[in-house]
């Protein structure tokens, strides 16, 4: 899996309508016009400019992670990438996005497909973390 790098988020200052309600997936709920206050995307995904940057992903290796082809991810470098986080990275140049994980004192950069194996932090190797993935964000537009 591989990502195109789209540049930083801007502080846009839209402001969108926001519903306390929870939206039912399955029968819809009486309380349907309640409108809490609005809200900036800025806020909800908690950007700290100027350490966000949005890439898009290009591949399979993360959809169990709920991580499709052509999805959006909202990354943040100023985190420190800790065990169990999805990271942006590049392992001996090549930029990857992986769930970072330890077995004992090996570093693992493993996929969320069972199809693909993970890829072991071997002695030599250059790993760089690029930064964690804090959202995702998927088009659900049919046309």
């Amino acid at each position: 899996m591989t990502f195109k790098l789209l540049g930083r988020p801007t502080n846009g200052g839209v402001r969108l309508p926001f519903f306390l309600f929870r939206v039912p997936a399955g029968f819809p709920s009486p309380a349907q016009d309640h409108l809490e206050h609005e809200i900036s995307l800025d806020e909800l995904f908690d950007l700290r400019a100027p350490h966000s940057y949005v890439v898009k992903v290009a591949g399979d290796s993360m959809v169990g992670a709920g991580i499709f082809d052509g999805d959006l991810l909202v990354v943040d470098r100023s985190r420190e990438a800790r065990q169990g986080d999805v990271v942006i990275a590049a392992l001996n140049n090549e930029p990857l996005v992986k769930r970072l994980c330890r077995d004992g004192a090996q570093v693992v950069l493993r996929s969320e497909n069972p199809v693909y194996p993970p890829r072991y932090v071997l002695e030599g190797d250059e790993l760089c973390v690029w930064g964690v993935v804090r959202f995702s964000v998927r088009c659900h537009d049919a046309g």
